[in-house]
C-alpha cells in the first residue's frame, strides 16, 4: 500500500450549494455528488472521491484496483463528516474503499455505498409503474445482495413526491443525513445498496416531503418488524427455510377447480387459543402452537385452520385487522421462518392453512402507509373515497397502478413465501360499494354515475385470477355481507372470481331463530327456510366466526334461547348438527366447538377447563363426529353446490318447530334425511322418505355421548308404505326436544350400527 501525493490538497471541486444540501439532508441526487466521479482537474481528466460519514474524524480513499493499493488522504469539508479528494491523471472510475478514523482512533475500512449501480432495472420499474410486477416484493423493500463479491443490503422504496429519502438505522445513528438514497427517474422509486449490513438490521425510511417536512416511515415491503413503540423493520430473508410439504402442495394442485369437496375450517386467533399461564400467561410461539393445533385439528376432523390476520400490526386489540406490515408475519410469535415452520407442520399433518387478508383498509398510524411521502400515496386524497368513518381507517386507491401492484403482490407473497392454502378476504362489501356506510353527498359516484367501486372490482378479479394461475388449488374466500352478484362466479363469466363466500345471511337468520325461546319459534320459521331461496346463487360457507362472539353479542352457548345451561347446550348441539347437514362448507370459531360460556377475550386463553363438563365436552364430541361424517359422505361434503342435492321434505310445520330435508350425492345413490326438532317437548312424528328400506340414525344430537338424555330412535327406523309429505312411504320417529337427527338410507334390513357416539 502506498500513499499517493496530493498535488493540490486545497483544491475543492464540490460547489458550496451541494455541500450545504448534503449537510442539511436536502440533496435530491446524492449519488451524483458522493462516491467516485470523473472530473476535469486542472484542465485534465481526473477523478474525485467524496464521502459523508458519521463519526469520522479523518478519511482516506484506498484504490484497491492498484497494486499495491494507492491511498489518498481526503480533505474534511465539514466537521459533520464530509470529505473529498481529487485524484489527478485518472481517466476511468476504478475500485476503491474508504478508510475512516473516528475521534477515538478506531479505524474501519469498507466499500462506499455510493460506488454501486442501481439494483433495480428498467424492466422492474416499468412493470411496477404499470401495476404488473407480480414479484415486486423481491425488488422493493430490503434484500441481502452480493454485488460483485460485496455482501450488503439493497434498499428500495416508492415515494414519488419525496424531495429526499434516506435509510436510517443503528448503523448510522438513525440520522437521515448519512445514507440518502438515489431517485430512479420518473418511477418514484428510491434506492441504495449499503455494504456490510445483514440479517436482523433494524431500519426505517426518513422522507423529506416537498414542503420540507420530515416523516419517518416503516418499510411497506418489510418482511420482519420489531414491536411497538419502535415498529422498525428488520432486514430478513425469507427464502432459507427448507420445506417438507411437497406432497401436500402436489395434492393441492391436483384439487384445482374441485371446489365441491369437504372443507371444514377451524378459525383461530393465535394469541389466545392457548397460553402459558405458568410463564406470565404468555402466548404460544409459532413453533409451540403448531403441534398442538395440528393434533387438535386432526382429532376434531377439521380440514383447514383459518388464522386471523397475522400480518404485522401494532395494536393487539385490533386482532390483526389494522395492518402496518402487510408482508411480515407478526413478531409476536416468532421470526418469519417460524411461521413457515408452522404452516409446514400443519401441511405434513394434513391440515390446510388459510389466512385472513385485509386489503380493504389500513390504519392512520404515522409510521406506516398514511400520507407516506407527504401526499395521499396509498389512499385517496378525497375523504369521500379514502376514509372509512366506521373504523377510523383509510381506503386503498385501487385505481393507482403501484398500489394495485403492492396489494396483488402481497397476496401472492403469502403463497410464495409461506405456502398458505388460501386467503379469506376481509370486508369485501366495503370495497365494492362507493357508498358503503355513507350518506347522501358523502361519496363520489363512479364514471358511470353508479355506486360500484369499479377499480376495487377490477383489483379483486385480478388478484383472484393471479392466485389461481400461480398457485392451482389455492382458495380465495370472500367475506361479503351483501347480495352483490357473482362473487364466486368466474371472471370470464363476469364474476369476481372468488372460490367461496361466507354466508352471512344464513348465519344471521339462523342465530335469530335459535335465540328465541322454543315456545316462540313458531313465529320465526321463515328464518330457517328463507336462506334456501339464494343458497345456490354462490358457493357458500356456513360460518359462525369470531365476529359473533364479541362486543356483547354473547358466546354461541349463551346466544341460545333457553334459561338453563343443559338446554342451551342441547340447542347448540341441534344447531351444529343442522349446520353440518345443511348445504355449504363449514367454519367455526375456536371455543365455539365446545360451547365456551364467555365471550372471546383476545387477551387470555380459551377456557379449556370447561371441557371436563358434558355440557361442553358433549358439544365438542358432536362437532368431531359431524366433521368425520361430513368428510366421509359425498352426499354431504362433496355435493354442497348442486341444487339437486337438497330437497325440502317438510319446512312448513312451524307449530311443531320441525324442519325436514333430504341430502343426496350426485348420483342419488346415497340418501340422508335430516330432521330438526327445535321445540321443547318430545314428539312422535312421521316424516316422508323417498325410498323403502332401513333409515339408520347416524347422528342424534341428543345422544348421551354428546351430553343429551339418550332418547332417540334405537339406531334407526324402517320405512313403511304410509304416505306422508308427498311421498308414498315414511318413517315414524321419536323426536326428542331440541334435537337434530340425521338418517342414512340402506336398501334393506337394519344393516349397520347405531348413531355415531353410541
Amino acid at each position: 500500500m502506498q500513499y499517493a501525493e496530493n498535488k493540490d490538497p486545497e483544491q475543492v471541486t464540490l460547489p458550496k450549494t451541494d455541500i450545504k444540501a448534503i449537510l442539511n439532508a436536502r440533496h435530491g441526487s446524492p449519488h451524483s455528488v458522493l462516491g467516485m466521479h470523473t472530473c476535469t482537474y486542472r484542465r485534465s481528466p481526473g477523478l474525485v472521491v467524496r464521502a459523508f460519514l458519521r463519526d469520522a474524524a479523518a478519511c482516506e480513499a484506498v484504490l484497491t484496483s492498484d497494486t499495491p493499493p494507492a491511498v489518498f488522504p481526503m480533505r474534511s469539508l465539514a466537521p459533520e463528516g464530509l470529505f473529498e479528494v481529487p485524484i489527478p491523471w485518472r481517466a476511468e472510475v476504478c475500485a476503491y474503499e474508504l478508510r475512516a478514523t473516528s475521534a477515538d482512533g478506531r479505524v474501519r475500512q469498507f466499500r462506499d455505498p455510493y460506488c454501486f449501480l442501481p439494483t433495480l432495472g428498467e424492466q422492474d420499474l416499468y412493470l411496477f409503474n404499470e401495476g404488473n410486477e407480480h414479484r415486486i416484493y423481491d425488488k422493493l423493500g430490503a434484500h441481502a445482495r452480493d454485488l460483485g463479491g460485496v455482501q450488503g443490503v439493497a434498499f428500495a422504496v416508492w415515494a414519488p413526491a419525496a424531495a429526499r429519502v434516506s435509510v436510517i438505522g443503528n448503523f448510522n445513528g438513525w440520522d437521515g443525513r448519512y445514507h440518502p438514497m438515489r431517485g430512479l427517474g420518473a418511477s418514484g422509486v428510491w434506492e441504495i445498496f449499503i455494504p456490510g449490513l445483514g440479517q436482523g438490521e433494524l431500519y426505517k425510511f426518513e422522507i423529506r416531503d416537498s414542503l420540507g417536512g420530515i416523516r419517518v416511515k416503516s418499510d411497506p415491503y418489510g418482511t420482519c418488524f420489531e414491536g411497538p413503540p419502535g415498529n422498525a423493520a428488520r432486514v430478513w430473508e425469507t427464502g432459507a427455510f427448507t420445506w417438507g410439504d411437497a406432497a401436500w402442495i402436489e395434492r393441492r394442485r391436483s384439487q384445482a377447480g374441485l371446489l365441491d369437496r369437504p372443507v371444514s375450517v377451524y378459525e383461530v386467533h393465535l394469541g389466545s387459543w392457548r397460553r402459558k399461564p405458568e410463564e406470565g400467561n404468555r402466548s404460544l410461539t409459532y413453533r409451540e402452537i403448531a403441534p398442538q393445533l395440528a393434533d387438535y385439528a386432526v382429532e376434531m376432523g377439521f380440514t383447514h385452520v383459518e388464522v386471523m390476520p397475522i400480518a404485522e400490526h401494532p395494536f393487539d386489540g385490533s386482532w390483526g385487522y389494522q395492518v402496518t406490515g402487510f408482508y411480515a408475519p407478526t413478531h409476536r410469535f416468532g421470526p418469519p421462518e417460524d411461521f413457515a415452520w408452522f404452516v409446514d407442520h400443519l401441511h405434513q399433518r394434513g391440515i390446510g392453512v388459510i389466512l385472513d387478508w385485509v386489503p380493504a383498509h389500513f390504519p392512520k398510524d404515522a409510521f406506516a402507509l398514511a400520507e407516506f411521502d407527504g401526499t395521499h400515496l396509498y389512499e385517496h386524497a378525497d375523504p369521500r373515497q379514502g376514509a372509512h368513518r366506521d373504523w377510523g381507517t383509510l381506503i386503498f386507491n385501487y385505481g393507482r397502478h403501484e398500489v394495485r401492484c403492492f396489494l396483488v403482490a402481497n397476496a401472492l407473497a403469502w403463497f410464495d413465501r409461506y405456502h398458505v392454502d388460501g386467503l379469506r378476504v376481509d370486508a369485501v362489501a366495503s370495497m365494492l360499494y362507493l357508498d358503503y356506510s355513507r350518506g347522501h353527498g358523502e361519496w363520489v359516484p363512479n364514471r358511470f354515475g353508479g355506486r360500484e367501486n369499479l377499480e376495487a372490482m377490477d383489483f379483486l378479479k385480478r388478484v383472484n385470477d393471479l392466485v389461481h394461475h400461480y398457485y392451482p388449488g389455492a382458495l380465495m374466500i370472500a367475506e361479503e355481507s351483501t347480495s352483490f352478484p357473482g362473487v364466486t362466479r368466474g371472471t370470464s363469466d363476469g364474476g369476481l372470481g372468488f372460490d367461496y363466500k361466507w354466508n352471512m345471511g344464513w348465519m344471521h337468520d339462523t342465530l335469530r331463530y335459535f335465540s328465541k325461546e322454543p315456545i316462540n319459534r313458531r313465529w320465526h320459521q321463515n328464518d330457517l327456510t328463507f336462506g334456501m331461496l339464494y343458497q345456490y346463487a354462490e358457493n357458500f360457507v356456513s360460518v359462525f366466526s369470531h365476529d359473533e362472539v364479541v362486543h356483547g353479542k354473547a358466546s354461541m352457548l349463551y346466544k341460545m334461547g333457553a334459561w338453563h345451561i343443559p338446554e342451551k347446550a342441547a340447542n347448540l348441539r341441534s344447531l351444529y348438527a343442522h349446520m353440518w347437514a345443511y348445504p355449504g362448507k363449514k367454519l367455526l370459531f375456536m371455543g365455539s366447538e365446545w360451547a365456551q360460556s364467555g365471550e372471546w377475550n383476545h387477551e387470555s386463553s380459551l377456557d379449556w377447563h370447561l371441557c371436563q363438563y358434558m355440557d361442553h365436552e358433549g358439544v365438542r364430541r358432536l362437532v368431531a363426529d359431524l366433521n368425520r361424517l361430513y368428510a366421509a359422505e359425498p352426499g354431504l361434503g362433496a355435493n354442497d353446490f348442486n341444487p339437486r342435492g337438497f330437497r325440502w321434505i317438510n319446512c312448513l310445520d312451524a307449530d311443531a318447530n320441525v324442519i325436514a330435508y333430504l341430502r343426496t350425492d350426485a348420483s342419488e345413490e346415497t340418501l340422508f334425511v335430516v330432521v330438526g326438532h327445535f321445540g321443547g317437548v318430545t314428539r312422535t312424528y312421521r316424516v316422508g322418505v323417498p325410498r323403502l328400506g332401513w333409515w339408520r340414525e347416524v347422528i342424534n344430537s341428543n345422544s348421551e355421548y354428546y351430553g343429551g338424555t339418550g332418547l332417540g330412535n334405537a339406531g334407526g327406523r324402517p320405512a313403511t308404505s304410509d304416505p306422508c309429505d308427498g311421498y308414498t312411504q315414511s318413517i315414524e320417529l321419536t323426536l326428542p326436544p331440541l334435537t337434530t337427527l340425521v338418517f342414512k338410507w340402506a336398501a334393506g334390513g337394519q344393516g349397520g350400527s347405531g348413531p355415531l357416539g353410541t
